[in-house]
C-alpha cells in the first residue's frame, strides 16, 4: 500500500519508501492510464467498483478517505490549497469569501482549504437532511454512489450576503469531466450570482476536451472562473472499459466477502472529548473562523484524553464518520503532537468499492457493517477500507451524536468489526450541532397566545446565547447552560426579616429580592461534609434510577432542563450518568420558575427554536408538596409540545411519576445554598430588571468561590455510579414496570398540618427534608416539625434549629421526614415591590 504524502512539500518529512505504484493492477487489467507524471502516482491509486457510470475510482493517498494517512499531511494538502487561494484572491478578496465542499469525500478538504484562506467561513454539502433548516440549494453529482447534495446553512445569507463581491471557492478532492462543480456554480448563480469563482481540487484530471469548456462556462454565467490543484493529469480509458471493470469485480467480489468476520479482541471504551461548547462538529451548517479558533485552543486537551486512553499503543488509526472528516481530522493532528505513537487518519464511508489483497491495489481490506445515523435513504451498507491487516494496535473511532445509536454498538457494527481487527477500540462522540433558524425579530405574543414553532424561533432569535462557566458559575461550561441573565453587579439582598414581611404583607414577591447568602460554621460544614459522605451512594443511586428512567420513557437523547436552582446539580449528575454509563452526550440547560408567576416563557421559547420540546425533560430536586409540579404544568399550556412532567432526585410527597427514590432522605445539596450549586443565587424576577425579552436573572457570587463545594457534591456521588450500577438497573426495572401514578399524599398532609397549627396557608408549610432546610437558611422559621425516630438525615436540621432559636417538636404520623412552618404573622418594615427599599440598603 502506497501511504506516501504529497510531493514537493519539504516543510514536512515525508516516507522514503519504495512501494508499487497502488494503480498497477487495475492498469494492467483494464489498460487504463494515469498520465501526469510521477506526483500524480505519487497522489493517487486506482481501484474498481460497481458503478453503472464510471468502473474504476481515483483513490487519494492524502485524502483521509479509504487510505489511512497521516493526519498532518492530510491537513497540509489542503492548508497549502487554501494558502494559494489566498494569494490568488489578495487579502481583501480573501476577507469576503466563502468556501464550499462536496459531501463526502471533500468535506474535511474543504475545511483544511477553509483554514488555510484563515478567513472565510465554511459550509459543506450534505445528504443528511435537518429539520427545521431551510435548504439553501442543492444539485447532484454525476458520477457519485450517492448523488443527492444538500446545502443546509444556519445563517440563510450565507451564500447569498454579498454575493456579488464575495468570491465563491468550491472545494472538491478530483476535477475530472467538471461537470458536478460546474452545474453548482451554474445552480447558485441562478440564486446568489456573484463575480468570481474558484475552483479547488486535489487533482486536475480533467481531459483534454473537458479542458477547454472552463473559458466558455465562465462566459455563459458572466463570471471570472480560476481553477487551483495540487497536481494535473488525465485518465485515458480504453474502449470497453466499464463492461472490462464489471467483469472483474464480478470475478473478484466472492474472494473479497468470502470468511466470517473475526471475533472481537476486546470490548470497545468511550474517552469522553470534553467537546467545546458551541463549537458545531462540523461544516454542514456552516463554520466560522470563530468556531475554528475555538476548536484550536481546545485541541491540545481534548488529544491528551485520547493519548491517556490509548496507553502504549505505538500505530494508531483515527477513524472519521462519512461526512464528518473534519472533527476526527483535528482530533489526529493534535494526537499526532501529543504522543509518538504512529497516527494515521482515515474516514468510513457509504462507497462500496471492491477489496484486492494485492500492493498495486489501492484497496486492499474492507470493513462491512450496517449504516448507523438512521439516513433519510434508508438503511444500507457502509464501509471502512484498508484497516484489516494494516497493524493497527489501537482505533479511535470518532462519531458524532446522532450516529452514536444501537446499530453503531451491535454484534454485527462498526465497534466490533473494529474489534476484530485490533487489540483496542476507543469510542470518542463529539455532540450532534443542532442549528438555530435565522429568523426577523416580532414582538412577543400576547398572553394567552398559544406559541407555534414558528414564533418560538422568531422570539428566540431576540435572546441571547445561555451563560456557561467560567464566566458564570463554577460549574464547567459543558455541564449546563443557564438561560438566565447576569445580574452579578446588581444590589438585590435584603435581611431575612424584611423579605419575610414583605412577602407575607403582599408588599412584594419573594423573587424580586434575594436573602443575604448563609455563611455556614465550620461545625456546618463538617456537618455537609460527613452528611454526603454518608448518603453519596444513595444519591447516586437515585441518579442513576431516574436517569435511566428517563432515557428509557423519553428516548435515547433528552434535553435535561433543570429548574434553577435545586434541580441543576441533579441535572449535572443525570448528564454525567448518562455519559459515564451510556457516553451520551445529553445537552443541559437550566431555567427559572417562580411560584405564582410560571416558568421563564424567553427560556421556552428559545428552547423551542433549539430542540424538539418533545424532548425536553424538566429536572428538580425533589418534591414538596407539588406546587411547582403544578407551576410547571400550568405554565406550559401555552406552549405546544412541552411535557410538564418533572423528573425528581426524591418525590416524598408522591407528586411525580419520575423519581429515583420516593423516600424523604437528606440530600446534602440542599444543605447549603449557593455554593453547592455552581456559585448561582436563586432566580430573580423583578419587572425593572427583566423586560419583557429578557431571561430571568440570577447572580454569580464569585467572591465565594472560597468556600465552595459544588464539585466537591458532584465528584463525590459520580465516584459511586459504578459501585451502584447493578442496584439501579434492578431498580429501574422494577419501576418501570410498576403503578407510578401521583398519589398526591404529601399535599393532604400539608393541608392538614395548616389547619391543625393554625396557619391558613398552605405556602407558609414547607415539608421535606429539602424544603425544610430551605426554610432554615431562607425563610423566618416558626417550628419544626420533625417525625419521631428520624435519625442523622436531621442532624443539619436542628443544628440550624438551635442556631436561629426555633423549636422541634417530635410528631408521630408524618409522612415526610420533616416539615418547617415559616412563622404566619411575621411582621416588620420590608422591602416594598418596585424594590426601592432593596436599593437604599
Amino acid at each position: 500500500m502506497d501511504e506516501r504524502g504529497p510531493a514537493n512539500e519539504p516543510q514536512r518529512e515525508e516516507e522514503a519508501v519504495d512501494v508499487e505504484w497502488s494503480g498497477n493492477w487495475v492498469a494492467g487489467r483494464l489498460g487504463i492510464e494515469l498520465a501526469g507524471g510521477g506526483e500524480i502516482r505519487e497522489l493517487l491509486g486506482l481501484a474498481l467498483r460497481r458503478n453503472p457510470k464510471r468502473a474504476h475510482l481515483l483513490v487519494s493517498n492524502v485524502l483521509g478517505k479509504h487510505v489511512p494517512q497521516r493526519p498532518s499531511v492530510v491537513h497540509g494538502a489542503g492548508f497549502e490549497l487554501g494558502e494559494r487561494v489566498r494569494d490568488l484572491l489578495g487579502e481583501a478578496e480573501a476577507r469576503r469569501a466563502v468556501v464550499l465542499g462536496y459531501a463526502e469525500t471533500a468535506t474535511g478538504l474543504g475545511h483544511a482549504v477553509a483554514d488555510g484562506l484563515g478567513v472565510a467561513p465554511y459550509l459543506h454539502s450534505t445528504r443528511r437532511p435537518v429539520a427545521g433548516v431551510a435548504q439553501a440549494g442543492g444539485f447532484e453529482e454525476a458520477h457519485s454512489h450517492a448523488t443527492s447534495h444538500l446545502l443546509l446553512p444556519e445563517d440563510p445569507d450565507l451564500l447569498a450576503a454579498g454575493a456579488q463581491g464575495s468570491p465563491l471557492v468550491l472545494v472538491d478532492d478530483e476535477f475530472s469531466t467538471g461537470n458536478t462543480v460546474l452545474n453548482t456554480i451554474r445552480a447558485l448563480h441562478a440564486r446568489y450570482p456573484r463575480e468570481r469563482y474558484v475552483i479547488v481540487a486535489l487533482v486536475d484530471m480533467r481531459s483534454e476536451a473537458d479542458r477547454g469548456r472552463l473559458a466558455g462556462f465562465a462566459e455563459e454565467v458572466g463570471a471570472r472562473v480560476d481553477l487551483v490543484a495540487r497536481a494535473r493529469g488525465t485518465v485515458r480509458l480504453p474502449d470497453g472499459v466499464l463492461e472490462k471493470g464489471r467483469s472483474l469485480v464480478a470475478a473478484h467480489e466472492a474472494d473479497d466477502t468470502a470468511g466470517e468476520p473475526p471475533p472481537p479482541r476486546s470490548a470497545p471504551a468511550r474517552v469522553t472529548l470534553d467537546w467545546p461548547a458551541g463549537v458545531p462538529d462540523g461544516a454542514r451548517h456552516g463554520f466560522t473562523p470563530a468556531h475554528r479558533a475555538a476548536l484550536e485552543a481546545a485541541l491540545p486537551a481534548m488529544a491528551g484524553r485520547i493519548a491517556d486512553a490509548l496507553g502504549d499503543a505505538r500505530r494508531v488509526l483515527v477513524l472519521g464518520f462519512e461526512e464528518l472528516m473534519y472533527a476526527p481530522l483535528r482530533l489526529a493532528t493534535a494526537l499526532e503532537d501529543a504522543t509518538t505513537a504512529d497516527v494515521r487518519y482515515s474516514t468510513t464511508t457509504r462507497s462500496p468499492v471492491l477489496a484486492v489483497d494485492d500492493p498495486g491495489y489501492a484497496i486492499r481490506s474492507r470493513l462491512v457493517f450496517p449504516a448507523h445515523d438512521d439516513p433519510a435513504d434508508g438503511p444500507g451498507d457502509r464501509y471502512a477500507y484498508n484497516v484489516a491487516g494494516a497493524g493497527f494496535d489501537a482505533v479511535v473511532a470518532v462519531v458524532d451524536s446522532t450516529a452514536d445509536t444501537p446499530a453503531l454498538h451491535a454484534p454485527d457494527g462498526l465497534l466490533a468489526r473494529l474489534a476484530g481487527h485490533t487489540d483496542r477500540v476507543l469510542l470518542a462522540v463529539v455532540p450532534s450541532y443542532v442549528p438555530t433558524p435565522a429568523a426577523d425579530r416580532v414582538p412577543a405574543p400576547d398572553a394567552g397566545t398559544v406559541r407555534t414553532p414558528t414564533s418560538h424561533r422568531q422570539e428566540a432569535a431576540m435572546l441571547p446565547e445561555p451563560l456557561r462557566g467560567p464566566a458564570f458559575s463554577s460549574y464547567a461550561a459543558e455541564d449546563v447552560g443557564w438561560l438566565l441573565q447576569d445580574l452579578s453587579d446588581t444590589r438585590l439582598e435584603a435581611p431575612t426579616e424584611e423579605r419575610e414581611e414583605a412577602i407575607q404583607s403582599g408588599g412584594a414577591h419573594y423573587a424580586e429580592s434575594l436573602p443575604v447568602e448563609y455563611q455556614p460554621s465550620p461545625q456546618y460544614q463538617e456537618l455537609f461534609k460527613a452528611a454526603l459522605d454518608t448518603s453519596a451512594a444513595r444519591i447516586a443511586r437515585a441518579v442513576g434510577t431516574v436517569t435511566e428512567t428517563v432515557l428509557a420513557e423519553r428516548g435515547p437523547r433528552p434535553v435535561l432542563v433543570s429548574l434553577a436552582r435545586a434541580g441543576t446539580p441533579v441535572g449535572v449528575l443525570m448528564r454525567r450518568w448518562a455519559q459515564h454509563r451510556h457516553g451520551l452526550d445529553l445537552p443541559h440547560y437550566a431555567v427559572s420558575i417562580v411560584r405564582g408567576r410560571g416558568i421563564d416563557a424567553n427560556a421556552l421559547r428559545w428552547l423551542a427554536a433549539h430542540h424538539d420540546p418533545a424532548d425536553v425533560v424538566f429536572v428538580d430536586g425533589w418534591t414538596g408538596k407539588g406546587a411547582i409540579t403544578r407551576e410547571l404544568a400550568a405554565a406550559l399550556e401555552d406552549f405546544e409540545g412541552f411535557d410538564p412532567e418533572i423528573a425528581v432526585l426524591a418525590d416524598p410527597g408522591g407528586c411525580v411519576r419520575t423519581y429515583g427514590t420516593r423516600e424523604d432522605f437528606l440530600i446534602p445539596s440542599a444543605c447549603l445554598n449557593s455554593t453547592v450549586s455552581g456559585l448561582i443565587s436563586r432566580t430573580v424576577l423583578r419587572a425593572d430588571l427583566v423586560g419583557p425579552h429578557d431571561f430571568h436573572g440570577a447572580k454569580f457570587y464569585r467572591e465565594l468561590a472560597g468556600t465552595d463545594v459544588s464539585g466537591l457534591f458532584l465528584d463525590t456521588i459520580a465516584a459511586r455510579f459504578d459501585e451502584v450500577a447493578a442496584a439501579v438497573d434492578a431498580e429501574a426495572k422494577e419501576l418501570l414496570a410498576a403503578d407510578r401514578a401521583p398519589t398526591w399524599e404529601g399535599w393532604g398532609a400539608v393541608e392538614r398540618i395548616s389547619e391543625e397549627y393554625g396557619i391558613h396557608d398552605v405556602n407558609l408549610v414547607k415539608p421535606g427534608v429539602g424544603e425544610t432546610t430551605r426554610v432554615l437558611l431562607r425563610r423566618v422559621p416558626w417550628k419544626i416539625l420533625a417525625k419521631r425516630g428520624a435519625g442523622a438525615d436531621l442532624d443539619h436540621v436542628r443544628l440550624l434549629a438551635e442556631q436561629r432559636g426555633v423549636p422541634v417538636e417530635e410528631v408521630g404520623e408524618l409522612p415526610y421526614t420533616c416539615v418547617g412552618l415559616i412563622h404566619p404573622k411575621y411582621t416588620r418594615g420590608a422591602t416594598g415591590a418596585d424594590g426601592t427599599a432593596v436599593k437604599g440598603k
